[in-house]
C-alpha cells in the first residue's frame, strides 16, 4: 500500500477512545479530538487538507493548511493509532501555511522546523523501506555489497545512510555508506557451533556455554523447518534448564504428560538427534513453548544490537574502511541505484533530488608550529599533513619519575625479559626528556592475573615501606599484561587510581618482544603527562597569539556523557569533565568523573547545592571544583570559558545548551558575586555522515597520501590548533583534545563502579550510595538519583587527589 489520494474532511476524523490515548479512524464526521493534552480539542478540519498513508512508520500524515495543523497518527500491528499534533504555536502555524518557505529552503533560516524535516524524511524513506532493512537512519541489504563474516555467527551487511539536512545552501540530502552487524541466517545448531567456536554436538553444554548461548539468542527470531512449507516464526525468550530428552509437558487436564522427544516423533515423524542439548523456549513462563534447536533456523535480516568483541570490531572496521575516492564512487552508485527521480512518493510531495554532489568552497587552515625543549636538536616543529615524530626532540617539560616498580602478569614473558623491557622503557623516557631513574625501587616480579589485587597492594606497601622513611612517594607502576586479559586491565586501573593513588602504564605481551623504538617513544609521551609533564606546546601560545585564549586568562573544558551498552538496563551513564590547568599553554587537563541516571543525557553535577547542618546551603559541582583548581594552578581567575561538549544527540542541542549553560553560570556566580565570564559553548559531533571529497583526487596539493582533503576565523583556528596538542601521539586528531580526554576519562570511570549487591544491579545501602557522586573525593553529598522507580545510581569509587590532578586517563 502506498499513498492514497487526498481524503476530504467529510470522510475522516480521529476520535480519542477512553483515557488510554488510543485512537481510531472513523468515517462520516468532520471533527477531531486531540491526543492527550493536544492543543486541538474538538477542532475541525478546514476544507484545505490532505491525508497520506506512509508505510515505514505505518502512519497517517494529515496536513491541514486551512487551520495550519499537522497531525501524524502512528499505526501499529493491532491497527491502533496514536495521534499527535505538532504545530502548537503561531510561528509553526505560519510555516505550515507557507510550506515552501524560502527562508528554510534557501538556508537563511537557522531554526528550520524539525517537524517539517521529519515529514520529508518519512516521505523519502518510504521507498527504500520497502526494498531494504531499515536500521536507525540507514538501510541495509545483502544485495548492496558482499556479506562479510565477522565470526561467532555474525556477518556484516553493507548499506547507506540517508537524511534530510538543513544547510546554508538550503535543504540537502545527506547520503553516506555504512555497514553493520547482522545475525547470520543459519540453522540454530550451526550458529551455536560458531558461537562457541568448537564442535559441541557430541556432549551437553556446560553452564558457561549455556549462559553464552542464552545471552546471544534471547530476542532472536527463528523459523521452524520440520513442518514443510509451514515456516512459522517465533521469538526466542530463553533456553530450558533441562536437556531435551528430559523435557515433558502436560497434554490434557488430567495431568497426562508427554516428552518433547516423543511428541516430535509421533506428530511430525521427526527424530531429535541432539537430545542432550536444551530446547529453545519461545513462549512465556506461564505457557512455555519448547522447540528443539535442530528444527529452528534464524530468520534473515536481524541486526545484532549487542556489543561486538574485539575480533568482530576489527573485522567490521576492515569492511568499512575505504579510501575517499572509493567511498565517493559508492555514494554516487547508491544515488544512481535509488533513482530518486522515479520515486512515486517524492513525486507526490513535489520533491526533486539532484544526482550531483554539492560543491562547497574549502579552506586550508595551516598547521601550527610546535615547541619542544631547547636541549633537543630540533627545538620546534611544523607538522606535515598532520604528522611528525619525536626524533631529535625532547619534551618541552619532562616529568620526573624517581621511584617506580614493575609487575609482569603475562605468563609468556620471562622475568629476565620483563626486566630488560623495563630498563629499555626507562632509557627511552630519559632520552625523550624526562628525569627518569633507571633503577626501580624493587626488582620487577611476575604474578598471576587472578591475584592482581593482592599482588598490587603487597608490592605497593613493600615499596612504600622503603620510601616513606625518606619522605618519598612512589611515582609510577609499569605493568606487562597478556594480550587477551579480560577484566585484568580494568581491575588494575580501579585499584591503582581509587585505592593506592598510583598512576600506571600498561603494556601488552606482544609489544614486549617487539621492543619497537616507535612504540616505546609513544608510550613515553603518555607516561610524561601522567606524572605531570608537558610533551609540547603551541609556539603561538607562548607568544600569546592564540585567538580567543591568549588575550586573557582562559579555561577550556571538555565534557562527555557515555551510556551503557545495549542490554545493560541498570548501569548508570558516566559523565567526565576535564579542564585546562595551565595558561597560556593550555596543554594540561585535570579530570573529574561521576555516575548519573541510566541514559540521562544532561550532565546533572555541573552545579549542585545541598543543605549542610552547620553551614546551611552549600554549593559545589564539577565546574566549580575545576575553576578553583585552575585558580590554584595558575594564580589567576578565568576571564573566559570555552566549553567543548561531546555526546549530544541532535534532538538535545537546545536542551543541553539551556540546562548546562545555566549550570556554568550558577557555578561562576557561586564563587564570587557578579563573576560572569563570557562562555563559548561548542557541541562536538563525531558520529555525523558528512563526507568531503576533493574536486580532483589526483591533486597532491589538495589531498594527503590517503586521499583525504587537507584541513580547510578565531574559533576554527583555535580548535584546529588544539587538535595538534593531543598528548597520546605525534599527529593531529579529528576530535578536539579536551573532548577526547573527557571521552577517555568517562570510559576509564566505568571501571570504578562498585560491584552489584543485588540481582537488579541497584545499590540499596545509603552508605554505599553516598560514596558515588563525582567519584573525585570532592565535598558535598553524592549522587543518588534514581534511574527507575526505586533504583539508586550505582556509585563510583572516588579518585585519589594526586591522581585527578594529572592526566591519568591518557
Amino acid at each position: 500500500m502506498g499513498f492514497h489520494s487526498p481524503i476530504k474532511a467529510s470522510n475522516l476524523a480521529i476520535r480519542k477512545i477512553g483515557d488510554s490515548g488510543v485512537t481510531t479512524i472513523v468515517g462520516g464526521k468532520s471533527n477531531v479530538a486531540g491526543y492527550g493534552n493536544g492543543p486541538c480539542e474538538d477542532a475541525k478540519f478546514s476544507r484545505d487538507f490532505d491525508v497520506v498513508y506512509v508505510r515505514p512508520t505505518r502512519s497517517l500524515l494529515v496536513v491541514d493548511r486551512g487551520n495550519a495543523a499537522l497531525w501524524i497518527c502512528f499505526m501499529f500491528a493491532s491497527e491502533r493509532i496514536w495521534a499527535f499534533c505538532f504545530l502548537k504555536d503561531a510561528t509553526l502555524r505560519e510555516r505550515i501555511r507557507r510550506p515552501t518557505d524560502q527562508g528554510v529552503l534557501s538556508g537563511r533560516q537557522a531554526d528550520a522546523p524539525q517537524e517539517a524535516l521529519q515529514v520529508l524524511d518519512i516521505v523519502l524513506r518510504e521507498l527504500p523501506t520497502t526494498r531494504y532493512c531499515p536500521v536507525g537512519g540507514s538501510f541495509y541489504s545483502p544485495d548492496l555489497g558482499r556479506r562479510q563474516p565477522l565470526g561467532e555467527g555474525l556477518e556484516s551487511w553493507r548499506g547507506f545512510y540517508q537524511s534530510i539536512r538543513p544547510t546554508q545552501m538550503g535543504l540537502s540530502l545527506n547520503i553516506d555508506m555504512s555497514s553493520t552487524a547482522f545475525i547470520e541466517p543459519l540453522p540454530v545448531i550451526d550458529f551455536v557451533t560458531q558461537l562457541l567456536n568448537r564442535d559441541v554436538s557430541s556432549r551437553p553444554l556446560s553452564d558457561a556455554d549455556r549462559v553464552k548461548v542464552k545471552k546471544a539468542l534471547r530476542g532472536v527470531k527463528v523459523e521452524v523447518t520440520h513442518r514443510g512449507n509451514m515456516r512459522r516464526k517465533y521469538r526466542i525468550s530463553g533456553l530450558t534448564s533441562q536437556a531435551t530428552r528430559e523435557l515433558t509437558f502436560p497434554v490434557d487436564d488430567r495431568g497426562t504428560v508427554k516428552s518433547v522427544f516423543e511428541y516430535f516423533y509421533e506428530t511430525y515423524g521427526f527424530v531429535i538427534q541432539h537430545s542432550q542439548w536444551p530446547c529453545l523456549q519461545v513462549g512465556n513462563q506461564q505457557r512455555p513453548n519448547y522447540l528443539p534447536m535442530e528444527v529452528c533456523k534464524i530468520v534473515e535480516g536481524q541486526r545484532y544490537s549487542k556489543r561486538l568483541n574485539e575480533r568482530q570490531i576489527t573485522a567490521l572496521l576492515k569492511v568499512t574502511c575505504q579510501r575517499p575516492q572509493e567511498r565517493e564512487h559508492d555514494i554516487m552508485q547508491t544515488i544512481h541505484h535509488n533513482a530518486y527521480h522515479e520515486d512515486p512518493y517524492a513525486k507526490e510531495f513535489g520533491i526533486k533530488i539532484s544526482e550531483k554532489l554539492a560543491s562547497v568552497e574549502a579552506r586550508i587552515l595551516p598547521a601550527p608550529w610546535l615547541k619542544y625543549h631547547d636541549t633537543g636538536r630540533e627545538k620546534d616543529c611544523l607538522p606535515q599533513v598532520g604528522q611528525w615524530n619525536m626524533m631529535n626532540k625532547k619534551m618541552v617539560n619532562g616529568g620526573t619519575v624517581n621511584n617506580w616498580i614493575g609487575i609482569n602478569f603475562s605468563r609468556g614473558v620471562q622475568e629476565s625479559v620483563a626486566r630488560g623491557f623495563c630498563q629499555e622503557f626507562a632509557q627511552m623516557c630519559y632520552i625523550s626528556g624526562m628525569a627518569f631513574n633507571p633503577e626501580p625501587v624493587l626488582p620487577p616480579i611476575t604474578a598471576r592475573p587472578d591475584q592482581v589485587e593482592r599482588v598490587l597492594k603487597a608490592r605497593f606497601h613493600e615499596a612504600m615501606t622503603k620510601l616513606q622513611p625518606q619522605g618519598k612517594e612512589l611515582d609510577l607502576l609499569i605493568v606487562i599484561l597478556p594480550d587477551n586479559n579480560g577484566s585484568l586491565y580494568g581491575d588494575l586501573k580501579r585499584i591503582c587510581e581509587t585505592d593506592l593513588g598510583l598512576v600506571s602504564q600498561c603494556c601488552l605481551h606482544k609489544h614486549v618482544y617487539r621492543m619497537s623504538k616507535q612504540y616505546l617513544a609513544n608510550v613515553a609521551l603518555r607516561i610524561n603527562v601522567k606524572v605531570g609533564g608537558r610533551n609540547t606546546v603551541l609556539v603561538d601560545a607562548i607568544s600569546r597569539r592564540i585567538p580567543l585564549v591568549s588575550d586573557r586568562p582562559t579555561i577550556i573544558f571538555g565534557a562527555d556523557v557515555t551510556h551503557p551498552h545495549p542490554g545493560e538496563d541498570s548501569s548508570p551513564s558516566i559523565v567526565a569533565v576535564v579542564a585546562s590547568q595551565d595558561w597560556p599553554e593550555i596543554t594540561k587537563y585535570a579530570g573529574l568523573v561521576c555516575a548519573q541516571a541510566h541514559r540521562q543525557g544532561l550532565i546533572q553535577d555541573l552545579y549542585k547545592t545541598w543543605q549542610d547542618p552547620v553551614r546551611g546551603t552549600v554549593s559545589g559541582g564539577m565546574i566549580k571544583e575545576l575553576l578553583i583548581s585552575f585558580r590554584r594552578a595558575t594564580g589567576q581567575k578565568p576571564q573566559r570559558i570555552i566549553f567543548y561538549r561531546d555526546g549530544v544527540s541532535e534532538g538535545q542541542f537546545y536542551q543541553v545548551l539551556l540546562y548546562e549553560l545555566d549550570a556554568i553560570r550558577k557555578a561562576c556566580a557561586s564563587l564570587e558575586p557578579n563573576y560572569q565570564p563570557p562562555v563559548t559553548f561548542v557541541v562536538v559531533q563525531k558520529r555525523h555522515h558528512t563526507r568531503l571529497f576533493a574536486n580532483n583526487h589526483n591533486d597532491r596539493n589538495a589531498v594527503d597520501k590517503s586521499g583525504n582533503i587537507l584541513p580547510a576565523d578565531g574559533l576554527q583556528s583555535l580548535t584546529n590548533n588544539l587538535c595538534y596538542t593531543y598528548a597520546r601521539c605525534t599527529r593531529s586528531v579529528s576530535i578536539v583534545p579536551p573532548a577526547y580526554y573527557a571521552h577517555l576519562a568517562a570510559f576509564r570511570a566505568r571501571f570504578y563502579m562498585e560491584p552489584e549487591t543485588s540481582d537488579s544491579g541497584s545499590m540499596t545501602s545509603g552508605a554505599a550510595a553516598g560514596r558515588g557522586g563525582m567519584g573525585v573525593g570532592g565535598p558535598g553529598p553524592r549522587n543518588t538519583r534514581v534511574s527507575g522507580a526505586n533504583a539508586a545510581v550505582r556509585p563510583l569509587l572516588a579518585l585519589k587527589e594526586n591522581v585527578k590532578r594529572v592526566m591519568f586517563y591518557c
